[in-house]
């Protein structure tokens, strides 16, 4: 006997709504069922769901991760097909996050900006100083 939906929810942190999601969209062909009919997780099923839960948490749209586990059920003939997926995904996740550090700059810069407001009482100290960002907060 393996792990109920329940348990497999508690060990991943995923919530068994989100588990039962990723069932009724392909992700989890290799869960087995009861005799009842209620998914029966097993320990090597953790796996999987770790690397659906980092490419889905990375960006990876669900059809794609289908796609993936499609070629990881079919076994070998296909590590060519997703060691792609993985290269090709770890460049979406490298320019996200290129992306993310534009983001983190502005936003330091603007820390700076009202730090420097508030310790000269004023917004004004910018226009009347020559106030330049040069270093994050």
């Amino acid at each position: 006997m393996g792990y109920t939906i329940s348990q497999a929810a508690e060990r991943t942190g995923l919530t068994a709504h989100t588990l039962r999601f990723y069932d009724k969209q392909g992700l989890l062909p290799f869960v087995d069922r009861t005799p009842a009919g209620n998914r029966d997780f097993k320990e090597s099923d953790f796996e999987w769901l770790g690397v659906i839960a980092c490419l889905k948490n990375s960006g990876m749209p669900v059809k794609q991760i289908r796609q993936y586990i499609e070629w990881g059920m079919e076994g070998d003939d296909t590590l060519k097909q997703r060691l792609a997926v993985f290269k090709n995904h770890r460049n979406a996740v490298l320019e996200k996050i290129a992306e993310l550090q534009g983001y983190m700059s502005k936003i330091d810069q603007k820390i700076w900006y009202y730090k420097t407001a508030i310790a000269h009482g004023t917004t004004a100290v910018h226009a009347e100083t020559d106030c330049v960002f040069t270093e994050a907060p």
